[in-house]
């Protein structure tokens, strides 16, 4: 799906047939708040419509989008046919059209009769955050796997909205009879094509699933761990590994910066090689389509060793962030209570005063697997290496073994299985510190034993 900014492409048209001949860009940007949520018990862990509102803002001008008006709508009573009351339906037509709007952002799901029924009477594109999303993960996708991902997700989401997508609907074509037959109505025809490319899709897609599972099971018979850097969009992941890898990958003060994810390896002050995985951020309400698309990737982070959980303290909302996170964690089934646990980076410290880094230092001073850093200045990181490294080596004996150099198979064991710290040979023997996984340690035994 490689295509610049398809939103731009589509201002042109409408679900209604509309032709506009020039598209600026220019965007609407609504958030609505159901009555539930206004009356509802606020938890401190929520984002507040403000907040909601200022973040779909920020993944609009992720696309490069002209954001005109951007307002929180109240809803008392969500209409089945459009959503939003008839007052602001009639406020939002005249905005439209005293501004010029070619699209209108709605930030939560809408079905697809409301998004052709909102399309019809304000005369220009309306999306919701799934479509808004999709079409940022549409433009930045850059590898074969990213692409297929974010077309199968964008294929799932608009197979049930292809009544909003066309005007001929209503036209009539003949066919061969093993087609469909004649009279086959065009969407039906669009329905099948689709499905077809989803079922080719998801076909590949498992086939880079199985690579990567072969990818994975190589670099087990390799002593190298995984660490996994996980966390909310734009919280500063893709630094952080840029200033532990040197590595360079793409990282800007924007939404969703990073899609591809990205595998390097780096030395640990003990000597100990590790590789350190980037993954694509989080975001509240992310489409379950995309969570599914990318579950290939993410299975990177299943089955890391080591999983970190970059949080940017100085974000206004971070606590609520961070629960968004921990809960798409926990449906990918990674536990925060499992035996290996998170391993939490407190990024961003850069940006606080003196008092508001007081409580951050308090909570790093509670828990040690809380580490404060700042992955733009440096700050912290070395810090965070030295824990990263400690709490790996937790989990690793070093032993001594003594072994003849005639026993060529369990020496080349040791070495493919292990960390060889020293060796020294004698005339007849290697004398060998290694550091083994207990499990891997059990193994050497028992072939030893054999």
């Amino acid at each position: 799906m490689k295509r610049k900014t398809r939103l731009k492409a589509l201002a042109s048209e409408s679900g209604n047939g509309m032709d506009r001949k020039q598209t600026t860009g220019r965007a609407l940007i609504l958030h609505p708040v159901l009555k539930s949520k206004i009356t509802g018990l606020p938890t401190p862990v929520c984002l507040s419509p403000r907040a909601r509102l200022n973040e779909a803002r920020g993944l609009a001008l992720a696309i490069d989008l002209d954001v005109i008006c951007a307002e929180v709508v109240p809803v008392a009573r969500p209409r089945p046919a459009t959503l939003l009351g008839g007052g602001v339906m009639d406020r939002m037509a005249v905005c439209v059209a005293k501004e010029k709007i070619d699209i209108a952002i709605v930030d939560m799901a809408l079905s697809p009769a409301q998004q052709r029924n909102l399309e019809r009477a304000w005369s220009c594109k309306v999306i919701d955050r799934t479509g808004l999303i999709l079409e940022i993960f549409g433009e930045r996708a850059r590898t074969r796997e990213g692409v297929l991902q974010v077309e199968l997700a964008a294929l799932s989401y608009q197979r049930g909205r292809l009544v909003r997508s066309w005007t001929h609907l209503e036209r009539q074509r003949g066919g061969y009879g093993f087609m469909g037959g004649p009279g086959e109505r065009q969407i039906e025809s669009d329905r099948r094509q689709i499905g077809k490319r989803i079922i080719r899709l998801k076909r590949e897609l498992e086939e880079v699933k199985r690579t990567r599972s072969l990818h994975r099971v190589a670099r087990k018979r390799m002593p190298c761990p995984v660490i996994a850097l996980v966390g909310y969009t734009n919280a500063g992941k893709s630094t952080l590994f840029n200033r532990l890898t040197g590595a360079g990958v793409f990282a800007e003060d924007q939404l969703f910066a990073t899609l591809d994810p990205t595998m390097r390896g780096i030395t640990l002050p003990s000597g100990q090689e590790v590789i350190l995985s980037d993954t694509v951020g989080f975001i509240s309400d992310l489409p379950t389509d995309l969570i599914a698309a990318f579950r290939a990737t993410l299975e990177e982070v299943l089955e890391a060793d080591l999983i970190v959980h970059v949080w940017d303290v100085s974000h206004p909302h971070s606590d609520a962030q961070k629960c968004d996170v921990v809960e798409i964690l926990e449906n990918l089934g990674i536990s925060q209570n499992q035996e290996a646990g998170l391993v939490e980076a407190l990024n961003k410290i850069d940006l606080l005063d003196t008092e508001a880094q007081e409580p951050i230092m308090s909570r790093a001073a509670r828990q040690e697997s809380c580490i404060p850093l700042s992955a733009l200045t440096g700050e912290g990181c070395d810090t965070f290496v030295g824990y990263l490294d400690a709490r790996l080596s937790r989990r690793r004996l070093v032993v001594d073994v003594t072994i003849g150099l005639e026993d060529g198979a369990s020496i080349a064991w040791l070495y493919s299985h292990g960390k060889v710290l020293s060796r020294n040979d004698d005339e007849n023997h290697a004398h060998m510190t290694v550091g083994l996984d207990p499990t891997d340690f059990a193994r050497f035994e028992h072939l030893r034993a054999c």
